[in-house]
């Protein structure tokens, strides 16, 4: 099989699922201000802040810092 014989769907990169702070809170069944309040003091899961200035969650961090608070309890 040649470079040329690939078909598209076999060069897409899988994206990760990134969670809005509304879709998080839901989630997680806790208030935005609950979630703003973990961030102050640093203990909410990861985000990064888009160029418009709201937050995004990988669900992959979620998912990881969820595991972290269950082996802590």
């Amino acid at each position: 099989m040649t470079t040329n014989d690939r078909s598209p769907a076999s060069n897409v990169v899988a994206l990760e699922t990134l969670w809005t702070t509304t879709e998080l809170c839901a989630y997680l069944g806790i208030t935005r201000d609950t979630l703003y309040e973990w961030r102050e003091i640093g203990t909410a899961p990861p985000a990064f802040k888009l160029p418009n200035g709201q937050l995004r969650f990988p669900m992959s961090g979620v998912l990881d810092w969820l595991d972290d608070w269950r082996r802590a309890a």
